[in-house]
């Protein structure tokens, strides 16, 4: 038995993207999953099972959030390894954050390419100098966002890492290490 972390895309934005963490919970259970918990309503959920695709556990994932919520709910899952490794490479990049800025992880569907890295790295540059950092750590599908305050004006968001590598969600840094002391 294998504990996974799922983190679900673009969930509880508007009136038209509702889904309860208790109907989450609820649909990952009958899609056969066990050890399930929620934490926050923004997508978060351990699960258990004997799968060892990932693939297959995002696909079984998506089916049954689709079929619960009525809408398509890309997800992407991390092994409590992968997850506790991305908040460790957070520490070694704290003192690439803006003063007053924030941490965010966009939580990719695949692992990028070294030129996909590179493309990244040219918007973060373009951004400008206070506009925060984007920072990939091979092997990861992590990537790291330094941004000023405030997010909603940075210049360097989750849209534009998704523009670049596909499908991504995105969370505040404090959220993931709330996640590793809680699940891993």
């Amino acid at each position: 038995m294998s504990t996974w972390v799922a983190f679900l895309r673009a969930i509880n934005l508007g009136r038209t993207r509702k889904f309860a963490k208790d109907d989450i919970a609820a649909a990952t259970e009958a899609a056969g999953f066990t050890g399930v918990a929620t934490h926050i309503n923004t997508g978060n959920v351990r699960l258990e099972t004997r799968m060892r695709s990932r693939a297959r556990i995002e696909e079984s994932l998506e089916r049954a959030y689709r079929d619960r919520a009525g809408f398509e709910v890309p997800t992407i899952c991390l092994t409590d390894a992968e997850l506790r490794r991305v908040v460790e490479d957070a520490a070694s990049l704290a003192d690439r954050l803006p003063e007053g800025g924030t941490h965010y992880v966009s939580l990719l569907k695949a692992e990028p390419d070294a030129a996909t890295v590179a493309a990244v790295q040219e918007l973060a540059d373009a951004a400008g100098e206070g506009a925060g950092a984007a920072v990939v750590l091979p092997p990861s599908r992590a990537v790291h966002l330094l941004v000023g305050d405030p997010y909603h004006a940075a210049r360097l968001t989750n849209a534009e890492v998704e523009r670049t590598l596909g499908v991504a969600t995105n969370r505040n840094l404090r959220v993931l290490a709330a996640l590793v002391e809680k699940w891993c």
